[in-house]
């Protein structure tokens, strides 16, 4: 019986990973704020056995999407902005 390669399941945008630092830039915001948000619970992330936030491309884009839904503040507008203008 031979088995043949799985092909490597290529990674797409969607399944990126993201340091808090890189969130922050991503987002518009400074690392401070994304602590901020990620401690008050507005933004979801998931820690390594470090303790380090990681954030998914997922969970940031899901909160830019419920940041325009609801009319943002300010400081989270601008992000958004910035953001949208980063994108390709």
């Amino acid at each position: 019986m031979t088995l043949s390669p799985s092909p490597i399941p290529q990674r797409s945008e969607r399944q990126m990973v993201f340091t808090s630092s890189q969130a922050a830039r991503y987002l518009g915001v400074s690392l401070a704020t994304v602590r901020r948000w990620t401690d008050a619970g507005h933004i979801e992330c998931y820690r390594t056995p470090g303790g380090q936030r990681r954030f998914s491309r997922a969970q940031l884009d899901s909160f830019i999407a419920s940041m325009q839904r609801t009319g943002a503040s300010s400081e989270v507008s601008a992000g958004v902005q910035q953001h949208g203008s980063q994108v390709a």
